[in-house]
């Protein structure tokens, strides 16, 4: 018999919950063995449900219990998490999480205090909720060298983009209707500047390129100066917008950024609309492979610690062998990344300035009553661009994904 103890009963701790019970038949026979809730704990009493049956409120309890084989840890946060996290590992326990925050900033550290353990430090659920993203990258991909990654890593932002972009919404508009169709908090900053993407992209970035990629080295930008106007600029190039994780590798340095970018048609990520999720990886050998799904949500993240909970069950005493070095990874400067741009400039008449300055670019035809000027500039990188722009009225930039 395989003992869980999970810690936190909040969304996703009782989804966990609730699939070990309602599924567990089908469960241990994947795992091999009978896998039951020994204990869950949090701060708070829930009379009437059935995790009063397993309730404590003393993490000591689970830690000292030589009986409890897997820890499950959806609390979020660094701290106490990562302290509860690295006490469990110390005592022979597999965890596994959900939890970005820890993942982002300790997770190198994690998984070498699982190997010398002898136990395995699972987080298939921090990047993509219930998508499948870490095991293939550590797992599967091993062959390639992955050249790229681009992610729509937040629903929120891709919610909003979306209905900006199907009904002419405005931003604070539809950041309401997500708000209270429960898709954004009350508080929706680390979803709108991009916060949310950025921790994952930095555990993608770490994992894919094998070293410690810190979240706060990686240029972020939100979605909050995204306008209508800008979405009908793009309806006229066939485009859309989103809201990317993005990583790659260019002559041995490796970028990492959070921007919105302007995606064509060819584009995978092109279709992925509303509250889900995509993470395209772009290996040497392998190509183009999307991986898409609800990347969040209590079942669809539950779902993914659970089959975390399998996994190490199946281990035992083996750890995976993870490439992930605490050793900085040192990234290269958003200045130096080159991409296009599509750029609103305000004023008409101005074709000269523009051909002198960005070279030629590609018009869009606008509102002939709006005083701008709409295009889309060659490839340049951050330096060229604000170089060009000096001088100009810049309405909106935009990067263009090539």
């Amino acid at each position: 018999m395989i003992n869980v103890a999970i810690l936190g009963y909040g969304t996703v701790g009782s989804g966990v919950f609730k699939i070990i019970n309602e599924n567990n038949s089908h469960i241990s026979r994947r795992a091999g063995e009978e896998v039951r809730i020994k204990y869950v704990l949090d701060l708070r009493d829930f009379p009437g449900d059935p995790v009063e049956n397993v309730l404590v409120h003393d993490v000591d309890v689970i830690i000292e219990d030589k009986e409890v084989d897997v820890v499950v840890e959806v609390m979020g946060g660094v701290e106490p998490a990562h302290t509860f996290v690295k006490r469990a590992l110390e005592s022979g326990k597999s965890v596994c999480t959900s939890n970005k925050e820890l993942v982002a900033k300790h997770g190198a550290e994690l998984l070498e205090i699982a190997s010398n353990n002898n136990v395995n430090f699972f987080f298939e659920a921090s990047v993509g909720g219930g998508i499948p993203i870490i095991r293939p990258l550590v797992e599967c991909l091993t062959v390639d060298h992955i050249e790229e990654i681009q992610g729509i890593m937040n629903g929120t932002t891709n919610y909003i983009l979306t209905k900006m972009e199907d009904e002419g919404a405005d931003f604070d508009t539809v950041l309401k209707r997500a708000q209270e169709k429960g898709y954004a908090e009350r508080n929706p900053e680390a979803d709108i500047e991009g916060y949310d993407a950025c921790r994952k992209i930095a555990i993608l970035t770490s994992l894919a390129y094998e070293r410690q990629v810190d979240f706060e080295d990686i240029y972020t930008e939100g979605i909050t100066k995204i306008t209508t106007d800008d979405f009908k600029y793009m309806k006229k190039i066939g485009a859309s917008i989103k809201l990317l994780g993005m990583a790659r590798k260019v002559d041995g340095t490796t970028y990492a950024m959070v921007s919105p970018f302007v995606i064509y048609q060819d584009n995978p990520l092109y279709n992925v609309k509303n509250v889900f999720n995509a993470i395209l990886v772009k290996g040497d050998m392998l190509g183009d492979v999307m991986f898409y799904g609800k990347g969040a949500g209590s079942l669809p993240t539950a779902s993914a610690v659970v089959s975390d909970v399998v996994d190490a069950t199946k281990r035992g005493g083996a750890s995976v062998k993870v490439y992930w070095k605490k050793e900085k990874r040192v990234l290269g400067s958003i200045d130096a990344f080159t991409t296009p741009y599509f750029v609103r400039i305000k004023g008409t008449g101005i074709e000269k300035d523009v051909l002198a300055k960005f070279g030629d670019v590609q018009y869009i035809e606008g509102d002939a009553s709006q005083d701008e000027t709409a295009f889309i500039t060659p490839v340049m990188s951050g330096s060229e661009f604000e170089k060009a722009a000096e001088g100009f009225d810049i309405i909106s930039r935009i990067r263009v994904c090539d």
